[in-house]
């Protein structure tokens, strides 16, 4: 597989998502819960015309039907739901030959400083034999949800922005959301196998880098 062509496709996605009207986020009660985040972001396109959306989003979309019908896992997932703390994570694992792969999906939110809005997050990994080998669909996506809309729209975060403005060609980056806490864990992979962490601090309003 080909990085260049890895790096197009997701570019596409990206911006497929921020072409999207504002995806509105329907919920009971005083306020949207992580599973009302979830069930708005997951929810089919009706503008697809590659197919990019469904093939993406296929396996965990399977994955959240089930869980809303009380069934948590099979032979080749597990999907786990904290509403508490309001994280939830999709483990999806396929050998092949001597491999093994490993799609790990985090989804979390922040409630923001002014009292009117909320971060959503999405993240993909993926890795080959416990290390960090990214697809075409890795990586971290925001949603911003304002409290008075009840839409949620594409959001392009300043400190991770940043973040990825110091990037290397010989190292690869992974990020990990808060199961608990705030602050987005990033790690560095180097083809050497040194791993190495850095943090982006939550601010209130996004991260600090």
């Amino acid at each position: 597989m080909k990085r260049l062509s890895f790096a197009i496709i997701l570019a596409c996605c990206t911006l497929a998502v921020a072409a999207q009207d504002a995806i509105r986020v329907n919920y009971k009660g005083a306020k949207p819960t992580i599973s009302d985040f979830i069930t708005a972001y997951l929810a089919p396109s009706n503008d697809e015309e590659d197919g990019c959306d469904e093939e993406a989003m296929s396996g965990i979309r399977y994955a959240w039907e089930r869980y809303l019908k009380g069934f948590t896992h099979d032979e080749n997932y597990t999907f786990t739901l904290d509403s508490k703390n309001g994280f939830a994570v999709y483990e999806a694992k396929y050998n092949n030959d001597d491999s093994e792969l490993l799609i790990r999906i985090e989804m979390c939110y922040w409630n923001e400083a002014d009292g009117k809005h909320k971060l959503f997050a999405y993240n993909h990994k993926s890795f080959t034999n416990g290390k960090y080998d990214p697809g075409q669909y890795d990586g971290l996506t925001f949603m911003r949800y304002n409290n008075a809309t009840k839409k949620m729209t594409y959001h392009s975060d300043d400190g991770v922005e940043a973040f990825k403005e110091t990037r290397s060609p010989n190292v690869e980056y992974s990020c990990s959301l808060p199961h608990s806490g705030k602050d987005i864990i990033v790690t560095c992979w180097e083809r050497n196998g040194k791993k190495t962490q850095k943090t982006l601090k939550w601010n209130g309003h996004g991260f600090s880098y």
